[in-house]
């Protein structure tokens, strides 16, 4: 009985080590975070890609109330997973320190400064009594210097720089399939059909309006892909053909029966 009484307390802990060497507020957030809709991001040639599923739960429910990739600065955005409240929060910090880094000294801050700002922060609620870690993980990615770089973030605070990778649910299936496909000289375009294909191998019922899509460039910053682009890359990754191959079967059977 004791030892169960022991275990509860490091159970709700924010801030104590078990004696197996974990915290496990730490580990229900990163639980948090895989249960939320995923978030792939790219590093290309050209750019970063983000590719982020926000499918809405409820045909009532506004799908441009979705927001899983945000704006940082002119140079650098972020893609979320997990609770969007916790998220949030962490965004309006990057907002402010990139902002106060162009008024403090007149130049955008780097990818990495800001990643390592924003992951000192959330490891501070793991040391401190009295919070909790917050339940969310981030893309950050930008252009430092003329060249794309793109990190994660997760809930116990630790940066990782990746050329592709994958925060949210079905992370053993889109990272595998990232592993598989990425490549040193893809372009713009191709790694948002990496991305793409690498979110259907781990659930191919979805359409081009489930996805929020956006990339940063050196030429245009920020920017958010049109529906057009995004279809055209759902195309590519062979979804639509599955839906119009359907509809042609469907058709040659109506033929039959008359």
């Amino acid at each position: 009985m004791m030892g169960g009484n022991d275990q509860q307390a490091y159970d709700r802990g924010t801030s104590l080590f078990s004696p197996d060497g974990r915290i496990y507020q730490v580990e229900y957030a990163r639980e948090a975070v895989s249960r939320g809709a995923p978030s792939v991001g790219v590093r290309t040639t050209d750019g970063v890609v983000f590719v982020a599923m926000s499918r809405p739960s409820s045909s009532l429910m506004e799908a441009e109330s979705i927001e899983k990739l945000h704006k940082l600065d002119d140079h650098v955005g972020t893609a979320s997973a997990g609770h969007v409240a916790d998220a949030r929060q962490l965004i309006d910090l990057a907002r402010r320190q990139s902002q106060g880094n162009r008024l403090r000294y007149g130049e955008p801050v780097g990818v990495e400064t800001l990643t390592k700002f924003i992951t000192d922060h959330i490891q501070e609620n793991t040391q401190r009594g009295g919070t909790r870690p917050y339940g969310a993980a981030l893309l950050i990615g930008g252009i430092d210097d003329g060249e794309p770089r793109l990190f994660a973030a997760d809930p116990s605070g630790t940066p990782n720089e990746w050329k592709a990778t994958v925060i949210g649910g079905g992370r053993q299936d889109i990272q595998g399939h990232l592993e598989d496909e990425w490549s040193d000289d893809l372009s713009l375009e191709d790694g948002i059909e990496l991305a793409v294909a690498a979110l259907a191998a781990h659930d191919d019922e979805f359409e081009a309006s489930d996805l929020a899509v956006a990339t940063v460039t050196e030429a245009d910053g920020f920017r958010t892909v049109p529906t057009d682009d995004v279809e055209a890359a759902v195309e590519a990754a062979g979804l639509a053909a599955d839906e119009e191959d359907a509809e042609e079967t469907d058709d040659d059977a109506s033929d039959g029966d008359e």
